[in-house]
């Protein structure tokens, strides 16, 4: 099995009805690099016929490789699959909904080449596609990630990308059991560039990524790159403090005024004010003991059913490298000296 010198990486869950185009548009660009390629597709559990059809283009189309995992285990862990098991010096990760346009990926290339860059970043110039509601949200996302990880994070990357074999070994070693690729990729500071593009509406299907699906990537993002939300209850201590200072000095003025001091209003107030700040520290501290908890158990982020490339099976590398290391510190923890 030759090596390829470019892996597409495409995640896909329920995508039969943009397969085809997909292909249609995907094929010829590849075709027209003159170098070779393999596509891998991750199928994440699809309970439709994308996995069938796949099957089905790749008599067609040699290239075209089907890793399935067991499970639906979320974008973010088939982009770790996909790029774990691509091969390619250069690897795209795109998705399949053609919202990225994959005649991008020849300037993608011809960039990193030209200037021996590791990160080219498919950056969207254009989101008049999108929703207003979505453009700011995704627009707020980007201003928090940037104050998080600084301006490494273009404003507008997605998961539309090129990393170098280099970069891609990088990440493998990354201890990470739910990875945030926009966040990581960024984060390691290998020397980067960007491609804008006009961002264009979905093919064919339905969005894969509703609201609930984009407030879980923002938790994940935050919550595995800074620990500022655990300060949140030193400011509300702080609020909370000063409140009742304010209070204090308002009930000895009015005490020393002669006047009646109304309670049950304030007092439910404050009440209220400390209850709900006790409930969010408890909540926010909750969901870092539960990061961590998740990290000691040290489980693979997903499982691999069959890769078209070596068979049926799990391989070795199924529970991705970084966890043995981590599972024999866990287990050199709970055992403690000697």
């Amino acid at each position: 099995m030759a090596v390829p010198r470019l892996s597409v990486v495409i995640p896909m869950y329920n995508e039969e009805a943009v397969l085809p185009l997909l292909v249609s548009r995907l094929r010829p660009v590849l075709d027209g690099l003159g170098r070779t390629y393999e596509v891998v597709a991750v199928d994440d559990g699809s309970r439709d016929a994308t996995a069938a059809m796949v099957t089905l283009m790749r008599a067609k189309w040699p290239e075209l490789r089907l890793v399935r995992l067991r499970r639906n285990s979320g974008h973010q862990a088939a982009l770790t699959a996909g790029l774990h098991r691509s091969r390619g010096d250069h690897v795209v990760t795109i998705d399949a909904d053609l919202q990225d346009p994959p005649e991008v990926i020849a300037e993608m290339l011809g960039l990193a080449e030209a200037q021996h860059l590791d990160i080219v970043y498919g950056v969207r110039g254009d989101r008049a596609s999108d929703t207003l509601f979505k453009r700011a949200t995704a627009d707020l996302y980007y201003r928090l990630m940037r104050r998080i990880v600084g301006n490494r994070m273009p404003p507008g990357a997605g998961d539309f990308r090129l990393l170098s074999r280099a970069m891609v070994d990088a990440l493998r070693q990354l201890p990470e059991q739910a990875p945030v690729y926009r966040l990581l990729v960024p984060w390691l500071g290998f020397p980067s560039g960007q491609v804008v593009y006009t961002r264009e509406k979905r093919a064919a299907g339905v969005s894969k990524y509703p609201l609930a699906k984009m407030i879980n990537l923002t938790v994940d993002s935050v919550i595995s790159f800074t620990a500022a939300p655990l300060r949140l209850g030193i400011w509300l201590g702080a609020i909370g403090a000063l409140a009742c200072l304010i209070a204090a000095v308002k009930v000895l003025v009015a005490y020393f005024q002669g006047a009646v001091v109304p309670g049950w209003t304030s007092l439910s107030l404050v009440v209220l004010f400390l209850g709900a700040s006790q409930l969010i520290c408890l909540g926010l501290l909750g969901e870092y003991v539960g990061r961590v908890y998740h990290g000691i158990q040290a489980r693979p982020g997903y499982f691999v059913g069959e890769d078209s490339l070596t068979g049926a099976g799990p391989e070795p590398d199924v529970f991705d490298e970084p966890v043995r290391p981590r599972r024999a510190a866990a287990d050199a923890r709970l055992r403690g000296p000697g």
